[in-house]
């Protein structure tokens, strides 16, 4: 059954006035509709039709649309349904998953894009839903280019664009045309770009597919942008702008604007070209679009670069290129790390400009690769080819049959003379001798043939048996690890409900970076995060195992960390710690074994410049210039000291969050910050990794020393060094453990 208070949370979205005049009528009517439904399917066709009117100008609704969409389907996917109801629900659900997986794409997550499509693929393969598949194929092409492998995205151009040729998909084949061409003008082929864009414009015009030339429109006048002629760029944007506008298509207007921008930019028209990359920005970080925030951001820079105003420059393409790096953008990646070059120069930043020009260099090699461009025009001569070869195979097959037969009939004449010729000559002589030897012959055959069937049809009753058996014993195997993954899907599902969004921790803690490194699928590390009367809550936790068992003690952890904030409204980390591990224990008391599951865990509150943090095995460390620390602290063991910098630990209680001999109530510390500090609180994983040349741990010094270094670094760039120096350690060796560090700073 359908939860009515679903439908009214929808039905309450509609009255914000987020529609056109135009469509609010169809509104009206979809509402209607889903107040009188009866069915659950005439709910899920509302509701996919309402989201095909607002999925242009509202996300955030189009998302919770897609939610509801997918949570009915599946909900009736469990009841015995007929082969029509079945088929409907499933391919409802993979358009949804579908369009999930676009929304995390234009927010930059791609690895969380990815799993949606490929979710929303193994459906339509199901039911064999070929446009639903070229679909997806080309989705997925989408978000390789974004992360600069062309060899991968045009490989998964090619394939939807094949099928879309087999099924006659006109819409979908001038969208994939036009894909391609995307991929060279990317690689500077603006020759060929152009002559696929046209090609995809053609079929759209003759469709009336306003969106789809929109968006040919603006890569034509970009593409004329790369080769100077700005009279035609600005006339191909300006009509993309305008019709982008008549649909309320927000992300489509933005990158117009931003295409504007870019041709005053090259015509140093710097306060134009600000005023439009800035509308352009305002529009992404509205929708939430990372990919074009970045870019914007980069544009602005470059801009106030060319003005000579490089410390406003230098501001906003580290921005850009922070954002980039977060969502793994190659392509953006190459053009901040560009402009920073640049501007570190400018302003005697030798270090810096350094850094900038070799992540430059790495990007733009990972995108220009010689074995990128080879594999281009592999998949496209070997997508003309495989045209061309279905076309020249029919042909040769006609000429073949023709051929054989015409032999035949030789072969057949003669015979025909021989068989004449030969009887005869044997008519006579020969007679009597073949008939005895030929009924010789038959009689000793029969004798055989009697053995050999009764042997064959033994084998063949034993071979079927052990066919049975063997597709009995498959089944299960299949049936069991379709169960097993089910189980560890609806795990990860689970544990991503207990995980803050990072745009909720950034908002109370602006200068963090929170790096997560699940060893399989699902996690026993996970990291929580409450705020309560001014007060931001923030911990980095490691639970008992890892995978499901570790996902699932975590689920029973995290509750008990809300609880005692929102439900008991302890406040300090001690008496925190205190209740969460009483609320564990009576959770696993239930079990008629004793269960001494629990979690390690470092928990840090912050307010009014002062951190109090409380731990269970997990210590806090805070790297702090050492002219600010004690003399009692530069004399403790575990302080490093390099130069001006020096990083404290502050120790954690040694007992867990569980069942455990010698139970103590938890110590807290309150520190007064200092400007510059750095805190990072962490789980055991990295420092236990196994790898280097000898195989052997990381270890906590050395990661100390390692975290020192990185004071000079923004906090996402200290969070994607953390990320490549643990996998260049690692190596080929097996990750052992989940990974999860806290990193904060104060300025």
């Amino acid at each position: 059954m359908r939860n009515i208070l679903f439908i009214l949370l929808i039905i309450s979205l509609a009255s914000k006035g987020q529609f056109s005049i135009d469509h609010q009528a169809k509104v009206d009517s979809l509402n209607q509709a889903i107040k009188t439904a009866k069915h659950d399917s005439t709910l899920v066709a509302s509701w996919i039709a309402w989201d095909n009117i607002i999925y242009l100008t509202d996300p955030e609704l189009d998302f919770i649309l897609n939610q509801k969409i997918d949570s009915l389907c599946e909900l009736n996917l469990d009841n015995n349904l007929s082969k029509q109801e079945k088929t409907f629900f499933l391919k409802s659900k993979s358009v949804a998953l579908n369009n999930i997986g676009i929304i995390y794409k234009h927010q930059g997550d791609f690895a969380k894009a990815i799993e949606y499509y490929s979710e929303s693929q193994k459906i339509r393969e199901e039911i064999e839903d070929k446009p639903g598949i070229a679909a997806t194929l080309n989705n997925i092409g989408l978000i390789y280019r974004d992360q600069g492998d062309f060899a991968k995205a045009i490989e998964y151009y090619s394939k939807s664009l094949k099928i879309r040729e087999e099924i006659g998909d006109k819409l979908g084949v001038a969208m994939s045309l036009n894909n391609i061409g995307i991929i060279y003008k990317d690689q500077g082929d603006f020759t060929k770009a152009i002559d696929y864009y046209f090609k995809s414009l053609k079929i759209k015009e003759e469709l009336g597919d306003k969106k789809g030339i929109s968006a040919s429109f603006n890569n034509i006048g970009g593409t004329y942008a790369n080769q100077g002629d700005y009279t035609k760029a600005i006339d191909y944007h300006s009509k993309s702008l305008k019709i982008d506008e008549e649909l309320g298509d927000k992300k489509g207007i933005a990158i117009s604007l931003n295409n504007i921008g870019f041709i005053y930019a090259n015509q140093e028209e710097f306060a134009k070209a600000i005023e439009y990359y800035s509308k352009s920005l305002k529009i992404d970080e509205k929708i939430g679009n990372k990919l074009g925030i970045a870019s914007s951001l980069n544009d602005i820079g470059g801009v106030y670069a060319s003005c000579g105003d490089y410390a406003k420059a230098l501001g906003y393409c580290l921005r850009s290129l922070s954002i980039a790096q977060e969502v793994n953008a190659v392509a953006q990646t190459r053009r901040s790390a560009k402009s920073l070059w640049t501007i570190n120069k400018k302003l005697n930043r030798h270090k810096e400009a350094l850094e900038m020009h070799e992540l430059y260099i790495t990007m733009r090699d990972s995108i220009n690769s010689e074995e990128n461009r080879k594999e281009v025009i592999r998949q496209e001569l070997k997508y003309n080819y495989e045209k061309q070869a279905d076309s020249i195979a029919i042909e040769l097959s006609k000429k073949e049959e023709l051929s054989k037969a015409e032999q035949k009939r030789k072969e057949d004449l003669a015979t025909k003379e021989n068989e004449k010729k030969n009887l005869i000559i044997a008519a006579g002589a020969g007679l009597l001798v073949l008939t005895l030897i030929f009924t010789l012959f038959v009689i000793n055959r029969l004798r055989i043939t009697r053995k050999q069937k009764s042997t064959i049809e033994d084998q063949k009753k034993i071979v079927e048996k052990a066919h049975k058996e063997t597709e009995r014993q498959k089944h299960l195997i299949v049936e069991v690890h379709t169960e097993i993954t089910d189980s560890i899907k609806y795990a990860k599902r689970l544990q991503d409900a207990i995980l803050p969004s990072f745009e909720e921790v950034n908002k109370y803690l602006p200068n963090n970076f929170i790096l997560f490194k699940p060893k399989d699928l699902v996690s026993g590390d996970f990291y929580w995060f409450e705020q309560s009367s001014g007060t931001a809550y923030l911990a980095a936790a490691d639970c008992t195992g890892h995978g499901v068992p570790g996902a699932m003690v975590s689920v029973v952890c995290s509750n008990a960390l809300n609880r005692c904030v929102k439900e008991f409204g302890i406040t300090e980390p001690s008496k925190i710690l205190d209740k969460t591990r009483e609320l564990v224990i009576e959770t696993f008391a239930n079990s008629s074994d004793e269960v001494k599951d629990g979690m390690d865990i470092a928990l840090c509150a912050f307010k009014d410049n002062k951190v109090i943090y409380s731990g269970a095995n997990n210590p806090l460390w805070i790297v702090r210039k050492t002219d600010l620390i004690t003399e009692a602290q530069k004399q403790e063991r575990s302080t490093v000291i390099e130069n001006e910098l020096s990083l404290i630990e502050y120790k954690a209680n040694k007992q867990p969050i569980g069942l455990y001999n010698g139970m103590k109530k938890f110590r807290q510390e309150i520190i007064e910050l200092q400007p510059g500090d750095s805190i990072y609180f962490f789980t055991d994983g990295f420092a236990d990794q196994f790898g280097g040349e000898k195989g052997k741990k990381f270890k906590y010094k050395p990661f100390k020393r390692f975290l020192i270094e990185l004071q000079t670094k923004p906090m996402k760039v200290q969070e994607q060094l953390i990320s490549t120096t643990f996998e260049n350690w690692r190596g080929q060796l097996e990750q052992i453990d989940d990974v999860c560090i806290i990193g904060v700073k104060f300025e």
